[in-house]
C-alpha cells in the first residue's frame, strides 16, 4: 500500500472481468427466476442472457435520471426507486428482447426474485465479500470531476470511533485487520497512540480535533449554568450551541473540506449527517443522491436489507449466547440496541462509504468521516468480544474499499486513521452496587436529585440520519416525526414534584458519562469543596468512601484543585499528598488531565470517577454499559493515530489532548499543500 493513493484511468481488465461475472450472474438469476415464477419464461437461455445484457444497458441510461429525480424529490422517492427502479429497468429490457414472455406484475416479481437469486450467487461466488458495493461505487468514482489544483494532495481522515490502541495493536498482531497489517508491514505507514484529554468522549475529542479546543466540554452531557439546563452533545440543537461557542472559522476542514457523520463541522464548507448542522439544513440533496446511486443498483437495496436483518439476528443470538455462557462483565441487550446496531453497522456504514466515494470523485481536499461500528457494539458487548472484533474487521475492510476508491480520484489522497478515544469495560456501577450514582447522592444529601444516566449515544447516530434526510412534503414530515421521537428519548427527565401541583426543581443534578460522574448544584455559580461540605457534610466523604468510587475532585475556596479518595487526598497542582494518593492507580498523566479539566469554568462542582481494578483493568460505568469511556482507568484514554510514515516521523514525543492532535493534523495538511492562503497564515 503506498503512502498516497495512486490515481488510475480508463477501463481495466478487472473491470471487464467483473462486468462479465455480473452479466453471467444476472443470466443465471433470470433462468432460476423463470423456473420459479409462473408467467415468466423465455424461448432459450440466450434470451435470458440478452435480457440481462439489455437490463445493464437500460440501467446505464435510465438509472442516472431516476437517481436525480429521487434525490430532488425526497427520501420517499429514493425508497420507491429502491423497490421499483430495478423492476422498471427489467420491464423495459424485457420489452426490448424478443422471445421472453411476461406481464407487468411478473416483471416486477421477476426483478425482485432475480435480485435475491443474484445476491445469493454473488455472495457464494465472492465468499461473502462486498465486491458488489465497491464495484458500483468505483464505477461512479471513475466518472470524476476535474479539479483546478490536482498537484495538491488530498487527505482522507477516517475516525474509527472508540478503538483503543491496545485492541488495534493486538488485532494487527493476530492478523485480524489484514489491510492495516499490510500497510504497516510495508513500512510506508506507521501507528502510535495518543492520549485524549479528560473527558475521554467523542464531543471533547472531536471538538479538539476539528476545532482546536477542548475547553467547555466537561463530559458527554453536562449541566450548563448559563442556559440552566442539561446539554447533550449528540442532540442537534445542543451540538449547534457547542460549535457556535467555539468555532473560529479556522477549523481542520475549512479549506475545501467536508464533514461526514460527525458531531461538529470543523468549519467545513459542506457537511453531511453532521449533528451541529442537522437543524440548520434539514434534507441534504447530496446525501440522498449518493445513497440513491447505491440503492438503485441491482444488488444495493438487497445488500442493505439483508445486512440490516442479519445484524438484528446476529445481535439477538450473540446477546443470548453471552447469557448462556454467563460471561462477566455483561449488560442486558434489548431489541432497541439490536435496531441501533443494525443502523450503525449496516445502513450508516454503507451511507458513509457512499458519501466518501462521492467526495473522492469530486476531489474534495480534506474529508473527515466517523465510523461508529466498533464503539457502538463494544459499549454493549465488551472490547474483546467476538462481535466487537468482527466490527473492527469490518472497518478494516471499509478502509480497503476507501483505498481502492481513492485510486480513481482526480487527485492523490493520503490516508489518516485515528480514534477519538479508547474504551474500558466492567460491570456497571448500578449493577454491582444496586443503586445508581444519583441514588447514592440522594442518600447522602437526603434530597431528591435530577439523575441523568440513560445511554443515548447510539440514539444520536440514528437521530442524525432522521434529521439529515428530512425535507419538505410527506417525506420530510415522516422523517421529522422520527427525529422528534429520538430527540425526546434523549431529553432530560422532567423534575419530580414534592406534592400535587407543587413542582420543585431538584437542587442537585447528577449525570453519568461513562465511568465519569458529574455533580452540579443548580444555579449560575460553581460550588467549592467547602460550599458542598457546609451544605451537605456527608456528600464528599460518602462518595469518596464508597467502594465503587476511585476519587472525587473539585476546587477549594482558594481555587486549588483536589482529588479525594477513601484513604487520602492530593493537591493536584502541587502534588502534595495527604495520606494515600487517590490518583496513583490511574497513570502518570492522570493529574495533568484532571487538573486541566477542573480549571475549566464549565467543570462540575464535583467530578466522580469510578474505581479501576489493578488486575483486570475493570471500571464501573455510571451508565448501563459494559464498555465505556469518559473518565480515567483502563484503556479509554489510549487512542490510535495511523498515518503515512513520512508524516508520522515528525510527531512530538507525546500527544496529549485532542487540541494538540489538531495542531499536528493541521501541519500535515500544510505539508500536503493545503491551507496556503494568506487567510490561514495571518
Amino acid at each position: 500500500m503506498p503512502t498516497s493513493f495512486s490515481r488510475t484511468r480508463g477501463v481495466r481488465l478487472t473491470d471487464l472481468a467483473r462486468l462479465a461475472a455480473a452479466w453471467a450472474a444476472s443470466t443465471v438469476a433470470l433462468i432460476v427466476t423463470g423456473a420459479l415464477l409462473p408467467g415468466f419464461s423465455a424461448s432459450s437461455w440466450w434470451a435470458y442472457a440478452a435480457v440481462a445484457a439489455a437490463a445493464g444497458i437500460v440501467g446505464l441510461v435510465l438509472r442516472p435520471a431516476l437517481v436525480e429525480i429521487s434525490a430532488r424529490v425526497g427520501w420517499l422517492a429514493v425508497l420507491l426507486i429502491a423497490f421499483g427502479g430495478q423492476a422498471l429497468i427489467m420491464y423495459v429490457a424485457i420489452l426490448l428482447v424478443p422471445g421472453v414472455e411476461s406481464t407487468g406484475w411478473t416483471a416486477l416479481a421477476a426483478s425482485w426474485v432475480s435480485a435475491v437469486v443474484g445476491t445469493l450467487i454473488s455472495w457464494a461466488t465472492t465468499a461473502g465479500s462486498d465486491d458488489g458495493m465497491i464495484t458500483s461505487l468505483a464505477g461512479r468514482a471513475r466518472r470524476q470531476d476535474a479539479v483546478p489544483d490536482p498537484e495538491v494532495d488530498g487527505v482522507l481522515f477516517v475516525q474509527l470511533d472508540g478503538v483503543p490502541f491496545p485492541v488495534l495493536h493486538w488485532a494487527v498482531q493476530s492478523g485480524a485487520v489484514p489491510h492495516i497489517r499490510r500497510w504497516l508491514a510495508s513500512g510506508e505507514y506507521a501507528v502510535r497512540e495518543w492520549t485524549p484529554q479528560l473527558p475521554c468522549t467523542t464531543p471533547a475529542s472531536q471538538l479538539g480535533i476539528l476545532h482546536g479546543t477542548v475547553d467547555g466540554i466537561p463530559a458527554f452531557r453536562w449541566y450548563d449554568r448559563e442556559l440552566n439546563r442539561v446539554l447533550v452533545a449528540n442532540r442537534p440543537a445542543d451540538a449547534r450551541v457547542i460549535e457556535e461557542r467555539h468555532s473560529t472559522g479556522q477549523g481542520l476542514l475549512c479549506d475545501d473540506g467536508v464533514s461526514i457523520s460527525n458531531l461538529f463541522t470543523g468549519d467545513a464548507p459542506r457537511s453531511l449527517l453532521t449533528m451541529s448542522r442537522v437543524e440548520v439544513r434539514r434534507g441534504s440533496t447530496q446525501t440522498r443522491r449518493a445513497f440513491a446511486w447505491f440503492f438503485a443498483s441491482p444488488n444495493g437495496f438487497m445488500r442493505s436489507l439483508t445486512r440490516t436483518v442479519g445484524e438484528i439476528i446476529k445481535e439477538r443470538w450473540q446477546a443470548r449466547r453471552q447469557v448462556k455462557r454467563d460471561l462477566d462483565p455483561r449488560v442486558h441487550r434489548d431489541w432497541t440496541f439490536a435496531l441501533l446496531r443494525a443502523v450503525t453497522n449496516g445502513i450508516l456504514r454503507d451511507l458513509n462509504t457512499a458519501l466518501v466515494a462521492e467526495e473522492l470523485r469530486r476531489g474534495t481536499k480534506c474529508i473527515y468521516v466517523d465510523y461508529v461500528d466498533y464503539d457502538e457494539i463494544a459499549h454493549h458487548a465488551g472490547m474483546f468480544r467476538p462481535e466487537s472484533l468482527a466490527a473492527l474487521d469490518g472497518l478494516d475492510r471499509t478502509l480497503g474499499f476507501l483505498a481502492q476508491l481513492a485510486g480513481s480520484a482526480p487527485r492523490r489522497y493520503r490516508l489518516v486513521v485515528l480514534s477519538d478515544h479508547g474504551q474500558s469495560q466492567g460491570t456497571p456501577f448500578a449493577d454491582r452496587y444496586g443503586q445508581t450514582l444519583g441514588d447514592l447522592c440522594e442518600e447522602l444529601i437526603h434530597e431528591h436529585v435530577q439523575n441523568v444516566d440513560a445511554s443515548v449515544e447510539g440514539l444520536g447516530r440514528a437521530d442524525s440520519i432522521a434529521g439529515d434526510i428530512a425535507a419538505g412534503g410527506m417525506t420530510g414530515k415522516l422523517a421529522e416525526r422520527a427525529d422528534e421521537a429520538l430527540t425526546k428519548a434523549q431529553q432530560t427527565p422532567a423534575p419530580r414534584t414534592s406534592g400535587p401541583g407543587d413542582a420543585a426543581e431538584e437542587p442537585v443534578v447528577v449525570l453519568g458519562s461513562g465511568n465519569l460522574g458529574l455533580v452540579y448544584v443548580r444555579g449560575n455559580r460553581r460550588w467549592t469543596l467547602q460550599d458542598l461540605e457546609g451544605e451537605w457534610p456527608a456528600l464528599i466523604p460518602g462518595l469518596a468512601g464508597h467502594p465503587g468510587v476511585g476519587f472525587v475532585a473539585g476546587i477549594d475556596d482558594d481555587g486549588r484543585a483536589w482529588a479525594i479518595g477513601s484513604r487520602g487526598r492530593v493537591n493536584i497542582a502541587s502534588g502534595e499528598v495527604e495520606g494515600a494518593d487517590p490518583l496513583a492507580l490511574f497513570g502518570p498523566h492522570a493529574a495533568r488531565v484532571l487538573l486541566r479539566a477542573l480549571m475549566h469554568p464549565e467543570a462540575p462542582d464535583l467530578y466522580v470517577n469510578s474505581t479501576v481494578d489493578p488486575v483486570t483493568n475493570d471500571v464501573g460505568a455510571f451508565e448501563g454499559l459494559v464498555g465505556s469511556h469518559g473518565g480515567l482507568g483502563g484503556w479509554q484514554d489510549r487512542a490510535v493515530l495511523l498515518g503515512p510514515a513520512d508524516l508520522m516521523a515528525g510527531l512530538p514525543e507525546r500527544i496529549e489532548g485532542a487540541d494538540e492532535l489538531h495542531r499536528v493534523l493541521v501541519a500535515w495538511l500544510e505539508a500536503c499543500g493545503q491551507r496556503t492562503a494568506a487567510a490561514f497564515r495571518d
